[in-house]
């Protein structure tokens, strides 16, 4: 069959990797020049299989009335007129209890589980070269009030099989020895052995490469206009070259998806929740992180790649405005320069800001539609580089007619319905 694939972030690309060895003739369409070129260009870097969760969770909404006052706080709203904005925060305080957060846990363990074992055997089938690294990711504590909040998240990783540690000061400097340089202001930490990094710009350019070999074609600079429907199926794309006909549809177009699924009908509670990051050259490897510290205080990821610090994090709700607030670049400097002072170069780190396609509760969305032959692969959040692989693979064998290998129950738009 001749399947499109629209967008080539990691998932579109991922996606495309695992159609084309099931024997498809794949096209993916592209509006950049390149691939991972918007929210896959310089994420956190982490695949962070151990601390997928919702982040509409019990006590959340108390959490968030505070952090909208705090100047170094991990999230910011910018209030606007746009209707999908208030809609998706409405649904997500409906997700923020108990019996929710169970549920969409599950979910989202469940793929990234099955994706950790994805990217494992696709890493060992290709060796792809993107600065991995396979050293856990430490989430460290400055108060011991960090810890008790942990206890709940505790239990859910004990519920759900998820390996790590809790560990006092001295074991966390153990894993990461530049922390010693600041243990006055740890008090513990929390340890995912099986989480790992890598830059996923890296990985999805050098996957493309993959693709191509396997006779994937790749159309970039074509922005795409409408999909063309005739009773429920649909009959190809138009794009600002022409009709691009297929046999499949395959939607991973992250943040922008809802915007060529409304004309059709298909209500897709994806919302663009902007996040930024630093990356910074090396200044002392000694003083740098060996993987990834998640720093809870201020919810920033710090992730070491080759000769780069990747720092990432804050969640806003300001709709599609791409401006760099420098508010924002300075929540994540104060992480990492509590942390790391000798570690990079900061002041020449390089500032970017991207839009994650975030659901109201935490789930992707991966599975068919009320189109006979149209899919999606969408809305990961902020785990669209950890939940890649094994939502690309999951698709590939729903389209392909094949039994998936994980339960695909829950995760397609019908949940919403």
């Amino acid at each position: 069959m001749k399947v499109l694939v629209l967008g080539s972030g990691v998932a579109g690309v991922a996606s495309a990797w695992y159609l084309a060895q099931q024997g498809h003739d794949v096209v993916v369409l592209e509006r950049q020049p390149n691939a991972a070129e918007e929210t896959s260009f310089a994420n956190a870097g982490q695949l962070s299989f151990g601390m997928s969760s919702p982040w509409a969770a019990p006590g959340i909404p108390q959490k968030a009335v505070k952090w909208l006052f705090q100047t170094h706080a991990p999230l910011k709203l910018r209030p606007s007129l746009n209707p999908a904005q208030w809609q998706f925060m409405l649904s997500m305080l409906a997700n923020c209890t108990e019996k929710a957060y169970a549920i969409n846990k599950s979910r989202m363990v469940r793929v990234s589980e099955y994706s950790r074992h994805c990217i494992n055997s696709l890493q060992d089938e290709l060796q792809l070269p993107f600065e991995a690294r396979k050293q856990g990711l430490l989430q460290v504590f400055r108060s011991q009030k960090q810890i008790d909040d942990a206890a709940k998240d505790i239990n859910v990783l004990q519920e759900f099989n998820v390996n790590h540690q809790l560990l006092n000061v001295e074991e966390c400097i153990a894993r990461e020895p530049a922390l010693a340089r600041v243990k006055h202001k740890l008090v513990g930490g929390l340890h995912f052995p099986d989480d790992q990094t890598g830059d996923c710009n890296l990985f999805t350019k050098s996957l493309v490469e993959r693709c191509k070999e396997k006779g994937v074609q790749f159309k970039f600079n074509t922005e795409i206009k409408a999909l063309v429907s005739d009773g429920d199926r649909i009959m190809g794309v138009q794009t600002a070259q022409g009709l691009e006909m297929a046999d499949q549809v395959l939607v991973c177009m992250g943040s922008y998806s809802p915007f060529l699924l409304n004309p059709l009908g298909i209500r897709l509670p994806v919302y663009p929740i902007k996040g930024y990051s630093l990356t910074i050259e090396i200044k002392d490897t000694a003083a740098a992180p060996l993987s990834t510290v998640m720093d809870e205080t201020y919810k920033v990821a710090i992730t070491r790649f080759d000769n780069r610090i990747r720092a990432a994090g804050t969640a806003e709700l300001a709709d599609f405005n791409a401006d760099l607030p420098k508010a924002r670049r300075e929540t994540i400097a104060e992480s990492v320069g509590s942390l790391f002072p000798e570690g990079g170069h900061l002041d020449s780190a390089q500032f970017w800001t991207g839009f994650r396609p975030m659901t109201p509760d935490g789930t992707p969305i991966i599975g068919g539609t009320r189109y006979k032959n149209l899919w999606l692969n969408t809305g990961h959040g902020t785990l669209g580089w950890t939940m890649a692989a094994g939502s690309a693979k999951l698709i590939a064998d729903l389209i392909s007619g094949n039994k998936p290998e994980i339960d695909a129950s829950g995760l397609d738009v019908s949940r919403y319905a």
